[in-house]
């Protein structure tokens, strides 16, 4: 298929934070797309990333009446439903940061507004298109492992107190471990295995106040409002049991990210998390062999939206797209019911495994836009 277009899509960005520089360096790797304008309701901020990067600072409002084609939401999950509904209803296509909304509620709520408005949501994270994850996709699709009938996944770390420059944010409903970095771990997950069909969880607080413990902030205190350390249970529909642990919790931990066992061996994924790193797998009860990444290998964000802009003017799906981000955000938001009620809860949502992406696809696009 041909990747080249007559020219790049325009993008905005609302919301000027800590993230904003992944994406904006990371666009400017992808031909097929162009980052016009940066908006923020603190227009300082706005300006000061507008000048970091020679693009235009804008007010949201004046965002959502520019020429941007797509304009990707950066505000902290509790923001995602109001912007991303009047991004959507401004007639632009959305593309937001990862998890799709504060909750399942407000993420139906969002996909509901795309379908009114005729548009598309897609969403992070877009870290499953990199090398590992395509990698892993490969060896499961061709059956080298036969069916796979269990995983596990380890996300445990002692949270972002003592690096983060606003670390309260995560510890606020709608984050946490399990919202905030779990969802690397299930989109890898559900890309790989397909939908979900049924939860259970697990979950607690260890403790309702934090005292940053390093840096410039320490000894400030963080109130706690969502549960720190989860384990969910996941059946999927395809049969594999999982378990995935998620936790601010934990100093130190050996386990690795995401494992696969399959009726005739065994893979072991990188970090989710990031585009590339180290695969290995074995065959039966043979020695642990190494697999390198396919392609795209890259550390800032950008490939979802570049790729979701390349399918929008080849009128084709997108991968990183809301039907997956609602699964997974339901998958996220029943585990905390599951855990809540001491009791399994089977899912409403499904959707497809995203096509695998072909390779050489991020360098085409990279390079690849007709003159």
């Amino acid at each position: 298929m041909s990747l080249t277009l007559r020219e790049p899509t325009k993008v905005g960005i609302i919301g000027a934070g800590d993230i904003f520089p992944a994406y904006a360096k990371g666009l400017q790797a992808f031909g097929n797309v162009q980052l016009i304008a940066v908006a923020d309701a603190r227009t300082e901020t706005a300006q000061v990333r507008a000048d970091e990067f020679d693009i235009e600072a804008m007010t949201p409002v004046q965002l959502l009446a520019s020429e941007a084609q797509i304009i990707i939401n950066l505000t902290p999950p509790a923001a995602h439903l109001t912007v991303g509904q009047q991004v959507l209803e401004a007639g632009k296509h959305l593309y937001t940061e990862k998890p799709l909304a504060a909750s399942f509620v407000e993420g139906q709520a969002l996909m509901e507004a795309a379908a009114r408005a005729g548009r598309r949501i897609g969403c992070a994270p877009d870290t499953f298109l990199g090398g590992a994850g395509q990698a892993a996709r490969a060896l499961v699709d061709c059956g080298r492992l036969g069916r796979i009938v269990a995983a596990q996944a380890c996300m445990m770390e002692r949270g972002p107190d003592d690096w983060h420059p606003n670390p309260e944010f995560f510890y606020k409903p709608g984050a946490g471990p399990l919202m905030d970095m779990g969802v690397y771990y299930l989109t890898q997950l559900v890309q790989l295995l397909g939908p979900v069909r049924r939860v259970s969880g697990m979950a607690h607080t260890s403790w309702l106040r934090r005292e940053v413990p390093r840096g410039p902030r320490q000894g400030q205190g963080i109130a706690v409002e969502t549960p720190t350390h989860v384990v969910a249970g996941l059946e999927f529909e395809a049969g594999a049991f999982v378990t995935l642990s998620t936790s601010f919790d934990v100093w130190k931990h050996r386990s690795s990210h995401i494992e696969l066992y399959g009726e005739q061996g065994s893979v072991v994924l990188p970090d989710p998390n990031q585009f590339g790193g180290e695969l290995s797998f074995c065959e039966q009860d043979g020695d642990w062999q190494g697999m390198a990444p396919r392609a795209f290998t890259g550390h800032h964000r950008g490939l979802g939206v570049a790729e979701m802009a390349w399918a929008l003017a080849a009128g084709q799906p997108h991968r990183a797209n809301g039907e997956l981000a609602l699964h997974v955000l339901e998958i996220m938001d029943a585990t905390l019911r599951a855990a809540a009620k001491a009791t399994p809860v089977l899912l409403a949502t499904r959707c497809a495994r995203p096509a695998p992406l072909p390779p050489g696809f991020a360098q085409q696009i990279a390079c690849e836009v007709a003159a």
